[in-house]
This record gives C-alpha cells, structure tokens and sequence, in this order.
C-alpha cells in the first residue's frame, strides 16, 4: 500500500498550489481521505478531510475558504487546491486515509492516530 504525495513547491503569498495524493495498492472507495501539515518545530495537525462519499468535507479553520479538497475515484487520487497562500501555510503537507474513523463533522477530531495509511509528504514553502 502506498499514497504518493504530490504537487509542493515554493510560491509566493497569494499565489496558489494543488497538492495530489495517489493510492496504489488499495481502493480508495471505502477509505475517508485528508490533509494533514506539520510546520518546522510544530506538531503535525489536521488540515481537512473528505468523507469515503465525498459529501462530507471539514476544514480547520485557518484554511476555511482558501482550501479545497476533493477526490477522483476513478483516479484513486485526493487532491487538496490551496489558494490566497499565506507565509504561514508553509508545512509539510501529508496525506491520509482511514477506513473506520470516517471525516467527523469537527476536524480537531480527525487525528494523526486515527489514520491507517500516509503519505510521504510534499514540502509546501510560501514566501512573503
């Protein structure tokens, strides 16, 4: 089983990236999907999630109507667009999916622990 990350890099602030996480190895049909970041000496937090349905998405806060995550079923991909980028955006992004847990309605509950699989991270920098 693999996720494979994608889609990093270095932008300025405002500008905007999408970040690609393609699974191999299993179906992503039956697995809630989502972002999480981890900026340098901080801890790895949720970022959003997206039901194994896609008809439930969650944001944290810091990135409600910037973000958007989605998935291609027939691609085996979730993808995460981020826009209006901001210096404090830069992280390591990471991909996750969890079969059981789901993407609860309050994404402080969408935890590091709670996931089966992840990827490897892409490096997002954002410069002022």
């Amino acid at each position: 089983v693999q996720l494979q990350a994608s889609g990093g890099g270095l932008v300025q602030a405002g500008g905007s990236l999408r970040l690609s996480c393609a699974a191999s190895g299993i179906t992503l049909d039956y697995y809630s999907l989502g972002w999480f970041r981890q900026a340098p000496g901080k801890e790895r937090e949720a970022v959003s999630c997206i039901s194994s349905s896609g008809s439930s998405r969650v944001y944290a806060d810091s990135v409600k109507g910037r973000f958007a995550i989605s998935r291609d079923v027939a691609r085996n991909t979730v993808y995460l667009q981020m826009n209006s980028l901001k210096p404090e955006d830069t992280a390591v992004y990471y991909c996750a999916a969890n079969k059981f847990i789901g993407c609860p309605r309050t994404i402080t509950h969408y935890t590091v622990s709670n996931q089966d699989y992840w990827g490897q991270g892409t490096l997002v920098t954002v410069s002022s």
